[in-house]
């Protein structure tokens, strides 16, 4: 509702076809109606099921893929030592497990049509140590080292694999967190904090979809 509306809005202005996926199905079918070449299709990134129905219904109306965006995802507050553990291996299914599946899906559809793109979105988090974001945070490492990793493998296919790293962002992200929220905000720092629309991140993932970097941070 926040990155991922923002980048298919922003795609969509360059002639981009979408599978819209996501668990929200009116504002789904909203987007559908109002963007060009989309459709919609409801998913949890938690099912495999959905997953397989997502690449499925992709190529059944359009008969490819081009690119897959892995931006679903959700966050996790607390300190280390009192990590919640079902709380964990919840957020590791939707943040790691599900753009893992995803991956696997689309790499042979597009090995077979000659090349793709995948880009998946992680956070800045993953590059830094934050006091009750390490739970979160250890999603992200993950996320970030099987993707890098499977870039290389996969270059000889001219497929190839990117990771965005936005920062804080203004959506309603925090409001579906695991734990209470700190106040990142009214901490004391040396430099004022930024706090980047969703527009802002959006044109940077269009930018690493261009450059087909291996990283891109805010």
């Amino acid at each position: 509702m926040g990155i991922g509306l923002a980048t298919c809005r922003l795609l969509a202005t360059h002639g981009a076809k979408l599978v819209l996926a996501a668990r929200s199905v009116d504002l789904l079918k909203k987007l559908e109606s109002e963007l060009p070449d989309a459709f919609a299709v409801p998913t949890d990134m938690r099912k495999p099921a959905d997953i397989k129905n997502m690449i499925d219904a992709a190529i059944g109306k359009f008969g490819r893929i081009d690119i897959l965006i892995n931006n679903a995802g959700q966050a996790m507050y607390g300190p280390a030592e009192f990590t919640d553990l079902n709380g964990l291996q919840s957020i590791m299914e939707l943040n790691v497990y599900g753009p893992l599946r995803a991956m696997l899906a689309v790499i042979p559809i597009m090995r077979k049509q000659g090349g793709g793109m995948i880009v998946n979105v992680s956070s800045m988090v993953s590059k830094n140590t934050i006091p009750n974001l390490g739970a979160y945070a250890s999603t992200k490492y993950a996320l970030n080292a099987i993707m890098l990793t499977a870039r290389k493998e996969l270059e000889k296919d001219n497929i190839i694999v990117s990771v965005m790293h936005p920062k804080m962002t203004a959506t309603g992200f925090g409001q579906h967190a695991i734990g209470a929220r700190p106040n990142f905000v009214s901490q004391p720092r040396a430099v004022p904090l930024q706090i980047d629309t969703p527009e802002q991140v959006a044109e940077k993932i269009a930018e690493l979809i261009i450059s087909e970097e291996a990283e891109a941070m805010m």
